[in-house]
């Protein structure tokens, strides 16, 4: 209030700050931490809820949305639950990105996966990354006659001539191929899900590896309870054998079911290297990739050097290679 020259006085209004209704802080705090308990527990149930856990990293860097605002208005014990949401959702995801490679002494061992799209996939990039990286083996899921041939018109007949196919003309068809001798695993029944072809690599002067070629059906509908089953029924780590399972999982790492079977004697390999946050789909689309669903499982004898992702055109995947080495 201030008095004028001319007489009188003049009073300006007290501004007051605007205020929140106090249930607006937990309403943004409580979303997220129902979010980090359902991660944490692994309760996610149904199709929604699974298909939603992929969402998790995006989850974890919003969680700092809630944190501030409850600092700012000073709610203490909304900034104490959102301190813990964020906490738990961190060092759920943070580690993906700061592994370190493994000094496992052993021999060589290279993977490649693709998910081909319908055989869709560029057959002259694919073989163009197996010249450049030189796999072992190579992965394929959705491979369609059709894919086979133009993967052998473009070069891999020659550079992988061994392979356990399991081709179909739909998203069903996966295979092997490998440039050293390839034989089918025995005794090797597959999962519910698509076709998911197992094979035993001879390395020269070596164990055996055996491989399987994973490709269940995505949690979507229905189909979530086939896809729990065949996480449920992959083999576990055997002290025995040396074993590799790589492809599309439809599944992340914030999936219980993807984490009960790493449970079972298997690790990441992207995990193990820092490479466990980088997108693998859907590729080639205007939105960039924004979840990771391929993956190559290794017990935990195997060692892991480096793990990469390539573009490939004509599929909504990415490739994923592995640099490994096997006792």
């Amino acid at each position: 209030m201030e008095t004028s020259t001319v007489g009188g006085t003049i009073v300006r209004p007290v501004r007051k700050r605007r205020k929140f209704p106090a249930a607006f802080t937990w309403l943004t705090v409580t979303p997220f931490a129902a979010w980090a308990i359902a991660r944490v527990a692994g309760l996610e149930r149904g199709s929604f809820p699974t298909q939603l856990m992929t969402g998790t990293p995006y989850i974890a860097a919003g969680s700092l949305i809630p944190l501030m605002i409850a600092a700012y208005r000073r709610k203490h014990a909304a900034f104490a639950v959102a301190l813990l949401t964020t906490a738990a959702l961190g060092f759920s995801v943070l580690p993906r990105a700061f592994g370190t490679a493994d000094a496992i002494p052993g021999r060589p061992f290279r993977v490649m996966t693709i998910n081909m799209l319908f055989g869709k996939a560029d057959a002259a990039t694919i073989v163009g990354l197996v010249r450049e990286f030189d796999p072992d083996v190579l992965s394929t899921q959705e491979l369609t006659p059709e894919g086979v041939a133009n993967l052998d018109a473009a070069g891999l007949k020659t550079l992988m001539p061994n392979r356990v196919l399991q081709d179909e003309w739909s998203a069903a068809g996966s295979g092997l191929y490998s440039k050293h001798a390839l034989r089918p695993l025995p005794g090797w029944t597959a999962p519910p899900g698509h076709n998911m072809p197992g094979a035993v690599v001879d390395l020269p002067g070596g164990d055996p590896i055996e491989f399987i070629d994973a490709h269940p059906y995505p949690p979507l509908g229905r189909q979530v309870d086939d896809w729990n089953a065949a996480l449920a029924a992959f083999p576990s780590a055997a002290p025995d054998k040396i074993r590799v399972i790589a492809g599309d999982f439809n599944a992340s790492l914030d999936h219980a079911a993807l984490r009960g079977l790493l449970s079972r004697g298997y690790k990441d390999a992207a995990d193990q290297v820092g490479a466990g946050l980088i997108p693998t789909w859907p590729a080639n689309k205007r939105v960039p990739p924004i979840i990771t669903i391929d993956h190559v499982l290794v017990d935990q004898r195997v060692g892991v050097n480096e793990v990469s992702v390539r573009d490939v055109p004509g599929t909504d995947h990415r490739a994923v290679l592995a640099q490994l080495t096997v006792p």
